[in-house]
């Protein structure tokens, strides 16, 4: 095969990235839960998101897409969210949903492109790393040989955390992966690197092909998916984890993309349709969990390269800012609300908030609660009491 047909091949299978593992796997009990994450690309606002209803500086730097008091959903006598997360108020009421304020790092970069890549990276502002942080932590940490992949990508053809290594699949639906991947061939080895490196590359999407194959036939969920573009793509997340009960090999993380929060102008209807769609998805997500059994196996948390300035702009909208607020939830997750609250009268020179949690501290948290992994991988030292034993 040419190079140039294999890169038209693998287009076709929605740009599958596969590489071999790096070790021998740990056992299947370190990777008994599953991780789902969520981009919310574009830079969430988190103000209007949750929302300092409380706080008379908040409706001073936004007399007209502030969230009106009496709209917001009262998480506390401060503190709310935006009317369009309603569907999330019972996983609130039940303690299944952490709020994390101010979520960001120090010297932030307000560079979609650049600060993705931070984020994506677990680097510092001022280091580039070549591998996203899962693919390292899968590289110290293998999963077990029976899982399908690393991880599969849902919603975009950009493997983020997964870059650089990891066994990951980047797809649109599993149907189509499935007869695409039909195409794909088990190969041995010819002596040329560069050859046996692409065989290998189609062994592994066969691999992958097999355990999202269903043995008892597709899941036929009870769950009301919602209609539109982020409603597919948690449908498409739910069968790729029914497949893998059927099959006994699952995948160990999932990362899920709803795009469009650069709301520069005219935020409010952007933000509250993009909000509605996040929640409605997210309920619906559990739904399916818990239909799977898998909801107190699953911890899901949203991320997004930068929050929203506080200051609204002229065009009924916000620029690039930097801490945000952002979601974990899951049946042992431990609700509540952590971080700070924004202080919106200690701006800094940009106009911008300061962050109260680093976001690295988050993933080194989701690593030692879900995998019993140190989180040394990502370069944290600090850890949130994010999920129960």
């Amino acid at each position: 095969m040419q190079r140039r047909e294999f890169l038209h091949f693998s287009a076709g299978l929605g740009a599958a990235m596969l590489v071999p593992r790096l070790a021998l796997a740990d056992s299947a009990a370190a990777f008994r839960n599953l991780l789902i994450l969520i981009e919310l690309k574009g830079g969430n606002d988190g103000l209007n998101m949750v929302v300092p209803y409380a706080d008379p500086a908040y409706y001073a730097l936004r007399p007209r897409i502030a969230i009106k008091r009496d709209e917001v959903l009262q998480l506390d006598a401060a503190t709310g969210l935006h009317p369009a997360l309603q569907p999330l108020m019972p996983l609130w009421q039940e303690r299944q949903l952490a709020v994390l304020q101010g979520v960001g790092y120090p010297q932030p970069n307000l560079s979609h492109f650049r600060s993705i890549e931070i984020w994506d990276t677990a680097s510092r502002s001022d280091q580039y790393l070549q591998q996203g942080w899962l693919t390292r932590v899968f590289a110290g940490h293998p999963t077990p040989a029976a899982f399908s992949a690393d991880g599969v990508i849902i919603g975009s053809q950009e493997l983020g955390p997964l870059a650089g290594g990891a066994r990951a699949v980047a797809l649109s639906s599993t149907d189509q992966f499935l007869g695409n991947a039909r195409l794909a061939m088990p190969a041995n080895t010819h002596g040329n690197a560069a050859l046996d490196h692409l065989m290998k590359v189609e062994t592994d999407i066969v691999k992958a092909a097999d355990g999202m194959r269903p043995t008892q036939g597709k899941v036929a969920f009870r769950t009301a998916f919602p209609k539109g573009a982020f409603g597919d793509v948690v449908r498409t997340a739910a069968q790729v984890i029914g497949n893998g009960e059927q099959t006994g090999k699952p995948v160990a993380v999932l990362r899920l993309t709803l795009g469009n929060f650069d709301t520069h102008q005219n935020q409010n209807g952007t933000q509250a349709g993009l909000l509605t769609q996040l929640a409605d998805g997210l309920v619906a997500l559990k739904s399916a969990l818990v239909e799977l059994n898998r909801w107190d196996t699953t911890v899901i948390s949203t991320y997004s390269e930068f929050g929203r300035r506080p200051r609204e702009n002229q065009s009924g909208g916000t620029d690039h800012g930097t801490a945000a607020a952002h979601f974990v939830l899951g049946g042992r997750v431990n609700g509540g609300l952590l971080g700070a609250a924004p202080q919106l009268t200690r701006l800094d020179g940009s106009g911008n908030i300061g962050h109260a949690i680093d976001f690295r501290n988050v993933y080194a948290s989701l690593l030692r609660q879900c995998w019993s992994i140190d989180g040394s991988d990502v370069g944290s030292s600090g850890f949130l009491d994010l999920v129960r034993a």
